[in-house]
């Protein structure tokens, strides 16, 4: 067996290999500890989520949604607006679902009210997700706008409803006529002609039941821009 000899201390290869794997199990061990102790902190975050969810924020959101229905049978069954909008202005308070359905059905009330510029501020903050009733609200977003004389606030308005309505027969069509009218009192005749022509040629259905005579009105449009 071969020997090493340091000074007086006569030492072995067996001795070293043995200080060698001392030292391995001494940073094994060390870093079992580390990662017991992320796991002792993982385990209690996960634990921290559990409470918060069933303690905390399921009762939270129950107390909301709760409130919304109230608010929603005020309106409906009793049909006070007033009542019911400041009950929908105290839920958009929250900050869970029911808190941005409430923001827009407050702004609508307020709307109804002549509270526009109310009315916009939950608007703007309303997180508009829906396919249907996320351009609906961006449209009343832009009508509260031109009442409040903003027109080129409305005009930006109307045109993300257009974009996010994307083909939709019923809709699409009706905020583009919204857009024309502004356009119209901005005397932007070209640009009202053009969104008229677009509805000609993409929304034939909606030429039949419309209310507005659109060929009418775009025929009008060309002349006045000199077409």
């Amino acid at each position: 067996m071969s020997k090493k000899t340091t000074g007086e201390e006569t030492r072995t290869s067996i001795d070293d290999l043995n200080d060698s794997l001392t030292g391995i199990s001494a940073k094994v061990q060390k870093n079992m500890k580390v990662l017991s102790i992320i796991g002792i902190v993982i385990a209690l975050i996960v634990v921290a989520v559990i409470v918060y969810i069933f303690l905390v924020k399921k009762p939270a959101v129950n107390k909301q949604n709760n409130a919304i229905a109230q608010a929603d049978r005020e309106m409906l069954m009793t049909g006070n607006d007033s009542i019911a909008t400041a009950m929908y202005q105290k839920v958009a308070e929250g900050s869970y679902d029911a808190a941005n359905r409430a923001k827009l059905m407050a702004a609508i009330g307020l709307y109804n009210d002549g509270k526009y510029d109310e009315a916009i501020k939950y608007l703007k903050d309303y997180s508009a997700g829906d396919a249907i009733i996320g351009p609906a609200a961006l449209s009343l977003l832009g009508d509260c706008y031109v009442n409040t004389d903003k027109l080129d606030d409305a005009i930006s308005a109307y045109k993300k409803a257009i974009s996010k309505s994307g083909d939709n027969e019923y809709y699409t069509p009706l905020f583009m006529v919204k857009l024309a009218h502004i356009y119209h009192e901005q005397k932007k005749y070209a640009d009202e002609a053009d969104i008229y022509q677009q509805i000609v040629d993409k929304y034939p259905a909606y030429l039949q039941n419309s209310y507005f005579n659109i060929e009418k009105d775009l025929e009008r449009a060309k002349q006045l821009a000199g077409k």
